[in-house]
C-alpha cells in the first residue's frame, strides 16, 4: 500500500516506557471487551480475572528505527481513518469523534482494565481507544497462517475503528444492555457477537473504499491480504487449529467466509446503510 503524507496526533506510543499504575477494572468496559470485541477470539477470563491491577514497571528504553517507522505508519493509518469517518459521518448528518490509538508492549493500563498482548488488538469503549501490541501480527502469521503485509495491519486497525464507529452509533451499548437483560440464550448472544464483529469487518471494507477513492493508496494484493487475515481469524479456522473440529453454535466472530463476505460488501457497496449485519443474521 502507498503511504500518505498525513499523520495523526491521536497515537499514544507507550512502547519502551514500561507499564504501570492502576487500570480501571471491572464494569461496562471490561464486560464489553470480554464479550464482544476481541479480534482474535482470546480467553475473556484473562480480563475478567485481572482485577484491573498491574505491577509498576519503571524500566525504559529507546525505540528502534523499525519501531519508530511502525509508529509513523500507525499515525498515518489513524489519520486516514479519521478523515474517512469524518466524511462518512458528515454525509449522514452526524459528527465524528476520533478515537485514540495506543501502542504498547506486553501490558498497559486501559479504561477497560489491564491490556495484555495475549488479548490481541481491541477497542475499549470506556476510553474510546484502540489498543495494539504489534506482536499480534507475528502471531497471526505464525499460528494462523496469514501472510502479514502493511495492509494486513491497516485492516486490523480499521476493524477496531469499526468498533469505535459502533460505539458512537450506540451499537455497543445496545448489545451490552441485551447481554445484561438476561432475556437471551447463550446461542442468541453468540449470534449477536458475530453480528457485531461482522459489522466491524464491513466498516473496515467501507473505510478501504472511501480512503482509496481519496488517496489511491491501494496496490495490487492489498485487498487480498486483508481478506486472508479476515479468513485466518474466522471462528471455524481458529477452532480447527485449536480443537480440531468446528462448533458453529459457539461462534462469536463469524466464519472465515462470513468475514470475507462482509469486508468485501463494505468495500464494494461504499454505502454505510448496507452494513446491518444484525438484520442479516436473524
Amino acid at each position: 500500500m502507498k503511504w500518505t503524507d498525513d499523520r495523526s496526533d491521536n497515537v499514544d506510543d507507550r512502547r519502551g516506557l514500561g507499564s504501570g499504575g492502576m487500570a480501571v477494572g471491572g464494569g461496562l468496559g471490561t464486560i464489553i471487551i470480554a464479550a464482544i470485541v476481541f479480534f482474535l477470539g482470546g480467553d475473556p477470563s484473562a480480563i475478567l480475572s485481572s482485577g484491573g491491577n498491574s505491577q509498576p514497571r519503571t524500566e525504559q528504553r529507546q525505540l528502534t528505527k523499525e519501531e519508530i517507522h511502525i509508529r509513523e505508519f500507525i499515525e498515518m493509518l489513524t489519520v486516514e481513518n479519521e478523515q474517512t469517518w469524518q466524511k462518512i459521518f458528515a454525509e449522514n448528518n452526524m459528527q465524528y469523534k476520533p478515537a485514540k490509538v495506543v501502542l504498547f508492549e506486553s501490558t498497559t493500563s486501559s479504561g477497560c482494565g489491564t491490556a495484555q498482548a495475549a488479548m490481541g488488538p481491541f477497542y475499549c469503549p470506556a476510553d474510546q481507544s484502540v489498543y495494539m501490541d504489534m506482536s499480534f501480527f507475528k502471531e497471526l502469521q505464525q499460528n494462523f497462517g496469514a501472510k502479514v503485509t502493511e495492509f494486513t495491519v491497516a485492516y486490523v486497525l480499521a476493524h477496531e475503528m469499526g468498533h469505535h464507529v459502533q460505539n458512537l452509533l450506540g451499537v455497543l451499548n445496545e448489545t451490552h444492555n441485551a447481554r445484561q437483560s438476561g432475556k437471551y440464550s447463550e446461542s442468541a448472544l453468540n449470534k449477536m457477537s458475530v453480528s457485531t464483529e461482522l459489522q466491524a469487518d464491513f466498516y473496515a471494507g467501507l473505510w478501504a473504499r472511501y480512503t482509496n477513492e481519496r488517496e489511491s493508496f491501494l496496490e495490487p494484493g492489498d485487498l487480498e491480504s486483508a481478506i486472508e487475515a479476515a479468513e485466518a481469524v474466522g471462528d471455524d479456522n481458529i477452532q480447527k487449529r485449536s480443537q480440531g473440529y468446528v462448533n458453529q453454535e459457539s461462534f462469536t466472530h463469524g466464519s472465515s467466509a462470513q468475514r470475507k463476505e462482509w469486508f468485501m460488501k463494505g468495500y464494494n457497496s461504499g454505502d454505510i446503510r448496507q452494513g446491518n449485519t444484525f438484520q442479516q443474521l436473524r
